[in-house]
């Protein structure tokens, strides 16, 4: 029988705001202050921050050029990657949306290609693959629908183990980690305020994600994004345990408590029995702001690498870049082909 390993709320601290942390995603969060300051030069601020995150034209061609210097693709520098990853066990991590699908307007619609599908289900049987995505967990694995992958959903606060028991993990013990179920019954209480109090925004669009709440924005005209703004913060004054992060066109509610993809990604590399091991190499793939904080976490253990997914230049702590889901399936098949080759298949 499988052993269902759980986290609660109890093992996890709250999120503090004054740790010097200068990563992008924690400036977000420090741009969402909900409650302080005039309200109407805070709404002006959340408007910038909502712009900053959510580009719609490339920036200058001299910065285009300087940053994919900085951060080479990695279909280009395929053979250094596999040199970096010499002698070391591959752990993949993929984001979901924009990552394995496009990005669409409407977030039930955001399907992948059978061909993505069989891509990532080669890529498990060689690798170790999670996907870590904002999406509620059941959500997203009724999109992948592949049984054999590690699923951490709600931004990492709700991760689950392959069905049939996990391939690569030395004990039979299947994974359970919920770190925010305190917060289930708040979290759907603002989901049905933010329903109400967004229906006078056309094309505003509210998704419950189960431990965290997303108000899509990518259908809302520019001009009505302060009035948007202004109906979140209404319902999420009232809320001090609950903050405000953002994505690629979209408001995410969280629990104020110190998880992320990051603390996912982590626990996940621990799960598997590669905790401080040095002969593991972790590559995490994704498009959104809240990918930084995986790829921070690469970055400052010096262990595997961060892929950003981006046609424009932006900050990031991901050391190589996709242009594109298309380019995603490319690099993927390309470790897949690398991998049967060294193994004789």
């Amino acid at each position: 029988m499988l052993e269902t390993k759980v986290i609660s709320n109890s093992e996890v601290l709250y999120v503090g705001r004054d740790d010097g942390d200068t990563s992008p995603s924690t400036k977000a969060l420090h741009d969402f202050q909900i409650n302080g300051g005039g309200g109407g030069g805070l709404i002006r601020s959340w408007v910038d921050s909502m712009r900053a995150c959510s580009p719609t034209r490339p920036k200058s061609f001299n910065n285009q050029s300087c940053w994919i210097k900085e951060h080479p693709s990695a279909l280009n520098m395929f053979e250094e990657i596999l040199n970096k990853s010499e002698g070391k066990q591959v752990v993949m991590f993929l984001d979901y949306d924009g990552t394995l699908s496009p990005i669409v307007d409407d977030p039930d619609r955001a399907f992948m290609s059978k061909k993505m599908r069989n891509t990532v289900r080669k890529l498990a049987k060689c690798f170790p693959t999670a996907i870590v995505s904002g999406r509620c967990r059941e959500k997203v694995s009724s999109f992948v629908k592949l049984t054999e992958l590690y699923y951490a959903g709600s931004h990492g606060m709700d991760i689950k183990g392959p069905e049939q028991g996990p391939k690569y993990k030395k004990e039979n013990q299947s994974l359970l980690c919920q770190p925010a179920t305190e917060f289930l019954p708040v979290i759907n209480e603002v989901f049905k305020k933010l329903l109400e109090k967004t229906k006078s925004i056309p094309g505003a669009k509210v998704e419950n994600n189960k431990f965290c709440a997303s108000v899509h924005f990518r259908c809302v005209e520019e001009n009505k994004w302060s009035d948007l703004a202004n109906q979140v913060r209404s319902v999420l004054k009232n809320y001090p345990k609950l903050m405000l992060t953002q994505g690629r066109k979209v408001l995410e509610i969280r629990p104020i408590i110190k998880w992320d993809k990051g603390k996912a990604l982590e626990f996940l590399l621990e799960s598997l029995g590669y905790n401080n091991c040095t002969d593991v190499f972790p590559i995490y793939i994704g498009d959104d702001l809240t990918d930084e904080d995986a790829f921070k976490i690469l970055r400052d253990k010096k262990q595997g690498l961060g892929i950003l997914v981006s046609k424009y230049a932006k900050e990031t702590n991901a050391s190589y870049s996709l242009q594109e889901p298309d380019e995603v399936m490319d690099f993927l098949e390309r470790l897949v082909d690398w991998k049967q080759l060294r193994c004789g298949a």
